[in-house]
């Protein structure tokens, strides 16, 4: 550890070393943030979860901490693990809201050369970089999409658990998705001192020492408004007949599978896909028919085929129409490469110019796809890979193509555009196929959760909630063995469940 140069009070050093750096670039830090930092240094001893929610400016509660502890002399060497998409966007805040000089290390070189380094979890996990890295023992470590260590079964989980810094930081706004394990797996990294065992009311009563989640109702901070509009639509005639024999197939092969405990990730997938476009389902299908029973192929083939007919789907011309009334840029979401691909296509021969923002591009494409959407692109259309760390406040319109069914994940879409910097009312629309089960999910969420116009990932509730739900196959499992009002019923009580 590096010696500590300089003594100090509870007030924090960084505050009147960078005023004046901050007052030339007209950049301000706000209550939560400075309170945020203060507890960590002074009530946790430097290793806690910041777990604000979406568009709170967790970054800048780290830099923060990262910064005056540098100034105090008690970190000389710092490592920033994030995913590799984020790795610029890191250094680009150190370096212009902290005056850190920081070395994005992209290649794995240098390990030992430089004090402070940003890397790819993917990249420093793999053994010869790992064991350089033990071996450098940094003084802090602050692992950003930290929910990416929910498993202790995975490689990132027993990489991070390996390090030995005397400061770590972890920065996620969904420290839970789908069980409350996750959150141990977490906190245990942390404190594992606290959290020896996994137990659900021991987590709940000792995670305050570790935990510090900032909400939007309770900062005196000023958003800007949402206005969210539900747009329905009907499919054509041959889409309707694809939905319904893609649900006829799951249906049918869900019980099949259920004897047989296979798994459900083909059915759950189908009956996802089918929700957002023709092209969706293609792959799987195609898939679907090698492993398919002789009576089955038939069947299977017919839907095939069917899916490749269709060539304009209903959505897209709903998109093509809102975007010509839409003043300004915006942002598409979409769960499916398939989807994205067909929707670029579809908007770019009607001379707009779409950005594609997915899992397949380097961090470098993703930087140049997010600067080049910024100056010139009027539509990022963007998939999962879209829904965490990227600022996109600079637009104020989204539009989800399609729904994840885990509502947790609808808020860290929205949060790309309506957070702190955001000027402008944020405007969703969220396309509703009717007569399918999307339609219901939708309506759900529009009417009894009201999901959309309040802050989801309330914390508390969620680990009141000691339950778990695996969301995607419970819904799948209710679609298939439900009907009518008992459905809307089922779905409804679950949906509830997860953030209630």
């Amino acid at each position: 550890m590096a010696i500590n140069q300089r003594v100090v009070t509870n007030d924090l050093v960084v505050l009147d070393e960078l005023k004046d750096f901050w007052a030339e670039r007209n950049f301000a830090l706000y209550p939560h943030q400075i309170e945020t930092a203060q507890r960590v240094i002074n009530d946790f001893n430097g290793r806690a979860l910041l777990a604000d929610e979406v568009g709170l400016g967790k970054t800048i509660e780290a830099g923060l901490i990262l910064k005056e502890y540098i100034l105090r002399g008690e970190v000389e060497t710092v490592l920033i693990l994030t995913p590799a998409s984020l790795s610029y966007q890191w250094w680009v805040e150190l370096t212009n809201k902290f005056d850190i000089d920081i070395f994005n290390n992209r290649k794995g070189k240098g390990w030992h050369y430089f004090n402070h380094q940003i890397a790819s979890i993917d990249l420093a996990k793999r053994e010869r970089h790992a064991e350089v890295i033990y071996k450098r023992d940094f003084d802090m470590v602050i692992v950003d999409e930290a929910h990416k260590l929910k498993n202790s079964d995975t490689l990132n989980w027993k990489f991070v658990n390996n390090l030995s810094p005397e400061y770590m930081l972890f920065l996620t706004a969904t420290p839970v998705q789908n069980e409350l394990e996750e959150l141990y797996n977490l906190v245990s990294l942390l404190r594992p001192e606290l959290f020896k065992n996994y137990e659900s009311e021991a987590l709940k009563q000792n995670l305050d020492q570790v935990m510090i989640r900032n909400e939007r109702t309770d900062s005196e901070l000023e958003f800007t408004d949402r206005d969210v509009k539900l747009l329905p639509l009907e499919l054509n005639s041959r889409e309707q007949q694809l939905y319904n024999g893609i649900t006829d197939l799951v249906s049918q092969e869900y019980k099949r599978y259920k004897e047989e405990n296979k798994n459900l990730l083909h059915l759950i997938t189908l009956q996802r896909e089918i929700c957002s476009s023709s092209f969706a389902v293609i792959g799987t299908l195609q898939n679907f028919l090698e492993s398919a029973s002789e009576e089955l192929v038939p069947k299977v083939e017919e839907l095939l085929q069917l899916a490749k007919e269709i060539q304009i789907n209903q959505k897209v011309q709903v998109v093509e129409e809102l975007l010509k009334e839409i003043d300004g840029q915006a942002v598409i979401f979409t769960e499916y490469l398939a989807t994205q691909n067909y929707i670029c296509y579809y908007l770019y021969q009607r001379g707009l110019m779409p950005v594609k923002f997915d899992g397949t591009l380097n961090d470098t494409q993703k930087e140049r796809a997010k600067r080049f959407f910024a100056e010139k692109g009027d539509v990022l259309v963007s998939t999962a890979a879209g829904r965490q760390g990227i600022n996109l406040q600079f637009c104020n319109v989204i539009i989800n193509y399609d729904l994840p069914w885990n509502p947790m994940n609808l808020e860290q879409r929205i949060g790309r555009v309506h957070r702190l910097g955001q000027t402008e009312e944020v405007k969703i629309y969220n396309l509703c196929t009717k007569d399918t089960i999307e339609e219901k999910i939708v309506n759900l969420l529009h009417e009894k959760i009201d999901l959309f116009e309040s802050v989801v990932g309330n914390l508390d509730r969620i680990v009141n909630n000691s339950k778990s739900h695996n969301l995607d196959r419970s819904i799948l499992e209710i679609v298939v063995n439900k009907e009518g009002e008992e459905l809307k019923k089922n779905l409804e009580e679950l949906l509830i469940k997860q953030i209630k």
